[in-house]
């Protein structure tokens, strides 16, 4: 192991804070009426904190020629969530998913990650996984000025996604204050799981000017360092049906089988920033930027697995035998408890590393050529990569011979209540061995599983862009330029069957080294370390299989956009009118090199009895993206926006890679095989929004916004008709008559649908109600999104989906209910805040045991956070402030289910975590 130094029912849960859209409105008609004899008398005033950072996101919505949602600090390492993607999910249309417990990635207006792009200082960046998703917890929020997340595009738009663009901003010295800032919190991870962890968070930050404020620099660091808790999993194989002592007539079980499991993490994470700007005259500026992210994340998993109604096993089988119904007690034909005897049931002790490095290079050059020209040169390199180990390991009692193991009785009730009769905690009875068989047997003996993925991503970018202002007609502007990128994914992955060192027989054993235990949902059992297990206890036998030569790939990217923007600002239909008109034209190169794996030739798992070849292909396509960004002055502080463009994203370069297999189906008489597609084309939509505005005087809005997409394609799994000449050995057996053509299953261009949706959302102090409420504010926000996309479960991979009885899924990302509320009081150094965001159930993504991603279903959940800050200037220390955080104060569950939500297969609770810590600025 490696080291290093929605169609669905809703959910029937109600929060307190639960924003309905009724109250919304009833918000927004309450500010109409009261609040617009406030606006004349606001005097100015600078405000700072949560507000502030409020008030400046909105003034910066109000700004913007584009539909944006902004998240502001008023000064740098201010950003009010402990991660990017919170702040994100708390934005109208905005969601994400946990993952660990933390807020990982994000879905804009009910479209997956993989539909967003993600922006550093307005350049593309790349990503450590096998999509384009960005995990944003690798961005340290202390580092992050500002982050801007685009719902409409324009032609000067590089990079810019399907559903959005986020673009995460660091400071620019030379436009922000000079100043230095520390902070250093304490974390309280998981309580309420009964092993909680610790940790600690800190952050450093300098801004500072020099020459005249000619030269600016920004500096910044942070740290997480923190040992997570021990949280249980429940992980259920569904339910089914068996007989009662095995006769008579079918009973409805609650579990087929069953895991539970105990997960902890020691993660830290390190990020660094630095900024130079240089200002040398009002004729030329340039400045220079640098972001790194290192997030190393060494989890150790111990569990207990069980297969209880496994009739597929013979009545006396090799490794197992089938489970027998016993002592049962029903309620009609619903086993309500009971017993399954013939269990063998599996101890694991694994343990995942995962290493990510994030860097990002930026030069930026402005020239102003003249008293309305100027020009624009931007380079940039992105870089992130992965590496990593699995270790996975398998206990239980052994066997001298096949068939001859010693078997279980296990009780259970439908409350997820299980009671083993062998104690799993003796060492004698429990040892590492192969339990059952999942190697394929005695001849390929698997008593654990070594698995090695790697990433690696890189893009290169230049940009030129000339800009002249204009008077005196509709246009104030008009931008041409040219931008160029270069981008390559590397994919690869190392896997071995884990043997007993000294196995001859495939029915080796090893005694499980030290003396841990662990109890996991009243089930104790033996523990230990398994990372440093290999060369000690186990040998790893090199396996290579059709679908691990799938993993190994390489996508290359060429994209080059032209494109002109003009700048609006005049009069249309007597109202007065700004925006842009812009057009994009694009023109990509792509391509893949992978393995291509004879499956006839493969008999057996090493690289000499399953032999790949090497495959290239790729494509070429232009597409053409017309802009249109209108924002209408409807007076008294009203905006009315429209918005149109054509939009696209592209797949994902794990659906684009070349891999490809190829067998003989003898019962068909047909060619078959598997694989990517480098010939995919993007999905592609027309997009329309349009938003109604108000504001109120200083940082106050309500707001009404639809859209609508129309998704010309959008890529799933299909059988398609396909040549395998290229693909075949001399020694394959063909159909008769000699045809090469047969049937490939690969992602393609299917056909699409559309998407739509409304947003409410409000932003304002309560003061500008009524004075005595002076420090009291709120931010909220509902989202109400549907889809006529109906997908086939056949095109996706998936878990906890019977493609058999449901046909169609919806869309991945997608929860149709979603609101945010965010109460704050901050007066006199005091600062206060709750805040909720909720989503109703949707289809997620997960990864799977084979390292693929696979849809799934999520329950919907409401988490409530809470922030406590004091600043000490009545003490005298007015640039040191105390603060206390509770996130997850409500202990929200993280829940999958298998087609109805009654139906849970897996069920965490992270916990609550609580911070406590202090911030000094100067």
């Amino acid at each position: 192991m490696q080291s290093r130094s929605s169609g669905r029912r809703p959910s029937t849960r109600v929060s307190a804070f639960h924003l309905t859209p009724l109250a919304a409105a009833c918000l927004g008609l309450v500010l109409s009426s009261q609040l617009q004899a406030q606006q004349a008398s606001n005097a100015s005033v600078t405000v700072t904190g949560i507000r502030g950072a409020l008030e400046s996101a909105v003034n910066i919505k109000r700004e913007s020629d584009n539909i944006v949602e902004v998240i502001s600090a008023e000064d740098l390492g201010k950003l009010p969530d402990t991660s990017v993607a919170e702040g994100l999910s708390r934005l109208p249309g905005i969601t994400s998913q946990r993952t660990g417990g933390r807020a990982q990635q994000i879905s804009i207006r009910g479209l997956g990650p993989d539909f967003a792009t993600a922006l550093l200082n307005g350049r593309e960046q790349v990503t450590t996984g096998d999509s384009r998703g960005v995990e944003f917890d690798q961005y340290p929020s202390e580092l992050l000025h500002r982050v801007v997340v685009y719902k409409t595009p324009d032609g000067g738009l590089l990079g810019q996604g399907l559903s959005g663009t986020v673009d995460l901003q660091t400071v620019r010295p030379l436009e922000a204050n000079r100043g230095f800032a520390a902070g250093y919190r304490k974390a309280f991870l998981g309580q309420n799981t009964g092993n909680p962890g610790h940790g600690d968070r800190m952050s450093i930050s300098y801004v500072d000017s020099f020459a005249d404020r000619k030269i600016g620099i920004a500096l910044g660091f942070a740290r997480l360092d923190e040992t997570g808790p021990k949280t249980e999993r429940f992980d259920s194989w569904g339910g089914g049906s068996a007989k009662l002592n095995g006769a008579g007539a079918d009973l409805q079980v609650p579990y087929n089988g069953f895991g539970y499991f105990q997960d902890q993490t020691t993660q830290r994470r390190e990020g660094a920033m630095a900024v130079l700007q240089l200002r040398p005259s009002d004729r030329y500026e340039t400045t220079i930027d640098y972001f790194k992210s290192s997030f190393d994340k060494i989890s150790a998993t111990k569990g207990f697995q069980a297969p209880l109604n496994d009739s597929w096993n013979p009545a006396s089988g090799n490794y197992d035998s089938a489970g027998v119904l016993t002592a049962a007690t029903l309620s009609g034909s619903k086993v309500t408890a009971g017993t399954f005897n013939n269990v063998r049931a599996v101890i694991r002790n694994d343990a995942t590393s995962t290493f990510d490095d994030v860097k990002s290079l930026g030069w930026n050059n402005r020239f102003k050529l003249d008293k309305d020209l100027s020009l624009v040169a931007d380079f940039n390199k992105s870089s992130a990569e992965r590496t990593g180990g699995i270790i996975e390991t398998t206990a239980g009692t052994v066997q001298s011979q096949l068939g001859k193991a010693q078997l279980d009785s296990i009780k259970f009730t439908d409350a997820r209540q299980f009671t083993p009769g062998l104690d799993y905690t003796n060492r004698s009875i429990v040892r590492l061995t192969d339990v059952q068989g999942w190697g394929g047997g005695v001849g390929s003996p698997q008593a654990g599983y070594s698995k090695l993925p790697s990433v690696s991503d890189e893009l290169s970018a230049g940009r030129l862009s000339l800009k002249k202002e204009l008077s005196g007609g509709m246009f104030s502007a008009i931008e041409g330029g040219y931008n160029s990128t270069d981008r390559e994914k590397v994919r690869a992955f190392k896997e071995g069957r884990l043997v007993i060192l000294g196995d001859t027989t495939g029915l080796g054993s090893a005694a499980m080294p030290g003396g841990g235990t662990t109890t996991i949902a009243g089930i104790p059992i033996a523990t230990f370390d398994p990372s440093s297990s290999v060369g000690s206890i186990y040998q790893v036998a090199t396996k290579v299989h059709p679908d691990i030569y799938n993993k190994d790939w390489t996508v290359k990217e060429k994209v080059n956009t032209a494109y002109i923007k003009g700048d609006i600002d005049g009069k249309l239909m007597s109202r007065n009118v700004r925006g842009n008109v812009g057009l994009q034209f694009v023109k990509t190169e792509q391509s893949s090199a992978a393995f291509n794996v004879d499956r006839g030739n493969c008999t057996g798992d090493t690289p000499a009895t399953c032999p790949g070849s090497s495959v290239a292909q790729g494509a070429s396509y232009n597409d053409v993206l017309p802009s249109m960004n209108l924002a209408f002055d409807l007076g008294q502080s009203q905006l009315l926006r429209v918005g149109a463009a054509k939009v696209m994203a592209r797949p994902t370069m794990n659906d684009m890679r070349a891999s490809k297999s190829v067998s003989y189906d003898a019962a068909k008489n047909v060619l078959t095989g598997d694989g990517g597609n480098p010939q995919l084309e993007p999905f592609r939509a027309n997009a329309l929004d349009v938003s109604y505005e108000r504001y109120f005087g200083r940082g106050a809005i309500v707001s009404l916004a639809g859209f609508y997409k129309d998704l010309d394609t959008y890529v799933l799994r299909q059988n398609v008709s396909y040549d395998f000449r290229s693909l075949l050995s001399p020694s394959m057996k063909l159909p008769a008559g000699g045809s090469t053509i047969g049937l490939m299953n690969m992602p393609v261009n299917g056909s699409g649908g559309s998407i739509k949706g409304l947003e409410l959302a409000a932003v304002f102090p309560f003061e500008m109600i009524a004075k005595p409420l002076s420090g009291f504010g709120m931010q909220a926000s509902y989202s109400n999104t549907s889809s006529a996309i109906d997908l086939s479960t056949a095109g996706f991979n998936l878990d906890g989906v019977d493609a058999a009885k449901k046909s169609t899924i919806e869309l991945p990302g997608l929860s149709k209910r979603v609101s945010n509320l965010v109460v704050y009081y901050e007066k006199d150094g005091f600062g206060a805040r709750v805040a909720q965001r909720s989503r109703s159930d949707f289809v997620g993504e997960v990864t799977n045991f084979a390292g693929d991603r696979q849809l799934t279903y999520i329950k919907g959940e409401s988490i409530v956070d809470l922030q406590l800050s004091y600043n000490l200037k009545l003490a005298g220390r007015q640039n040191l402030s105390i603060l206390f955080q509770g996130i997850n104060m409500t202990n929200a569950k993280f829940e999958r289910y298998r087609e109805e939500p009654s139906n849970v297969i897996e069920s965490v609770k992270y916990g609550k975590t609580f911070l406590i810590g202090l911030s000094y600025k100067m």
